[in-house]
């Protein structure tokens, strides 16, 4: 489909969609859910890293109440199973990594959109806000899902009921995402990221996710068995032999993701 409300753009095994509603602080509308959703699974096809981020100066402000004539006409229950539910799972189904690359403030529905990438590398002006119950909702987009397994129950829990905004130093130290960057090295940080996992082993990389998201449901047993499946799966790829060799000649390895 045409794009009209994010840019998509691949280069050097490389995808970057951005959110690129910059006039409303890039919130999430329709239109910009079905365009993330179409463009997270096509260029999951042939891109090796997808990178989510942000136009101007926040990440995602979260669900655009301006969608509608009134927000107390947007049935939250339908949006929430036919809109977010396929984006959000076009993100954990891709299959390569992904980084959410966050230059500013991630609220609401942004900040749990952000959440479900793999990585997410955030600037140090960015913020991350459970915002919902200020206006008498509760964490959605995942949220519910993400910070208490990310961050613990007890921060989970204030961070949904104070719903106070959280910086990127803190998240950081939290767990909450991987790293806080300085925002003059910000852009050129995240894209060296994206290269890393773009020339690295993304047959490993696809059973990583896997095995990871797994683990919160498998018993110690079950994950040891995952683990013993997904290995055997990734010692009979080229990427194995070729970083063997590459380890014995002492050079870096050359990885054709496969």
């Amino acid at each position: 489909m045409p794009y009209e409300t994010i840019r998509l753009e691949e280069k050097d095994d490389i995808a970057v969609i951005t959110l690129n509603r910059p006039e409303v602080m890039n919130a999430l509308n329709t239109r910009m859910r079905a365009e993330i959703h179409d463009a997270l699974r096509h260029a999951g096809q042939g891109a090796r890293v997808v990178v989510l981020t942000g136009a101007g100066r926040a990440f995602c402000s979260g669900q655009d109440l301006g969608d509608r004539a009134s927000a107390a006409d947007i049935d939250l229950e339908r949006v929430l199973r036919d809109e977010y539910l396929p984006m959000l799972n076009a993100i954990q189904e891709c299959p390569v990594p992904t980084i959410a690359a966050v230059n500013g403030a991630a609220a609401g529905a942004g900040a749990n959109l952000a959440l479900a990438a793999d990585v997410v590398i955030a600037s140090e002006k960015a913020i991350f806000l459970q915002a919902f119950t200020r206006i008498g909702l509760i964490p959605d987009a995942g949220g519910t899902y993400w910070l208490p397994r990310q961050i613990g129950a007890a921060r989970a829990m204030g961070a949904a009921l104070f719903a106070e905004p959280v910086d990127a130093r803190t998240a950081a130290d939290w767990g909450m995402i991987w790293e806080a960057v300085p925002e003059a090295d910000f852009a050129s940080h995240w894209r060296a990221r994206a290269e890393h996992l773009a020339k690295g082993p993304t047959a490993a990389y696809r059973a990583v996710k896997q095995a990871i998201r797994g683990s919160f449901e498998n018993s110690l047993e079950a994950q040891l068995e995952l683990e013993a499946r997904l290995q055997g799966v990734c010692g009979r790829t080229r990427d194995f032999k070729e970083g063997v060799l590459a380890f014995l000649e002492k050079r870096p390895p050359r990885f054709e993701g496969r």
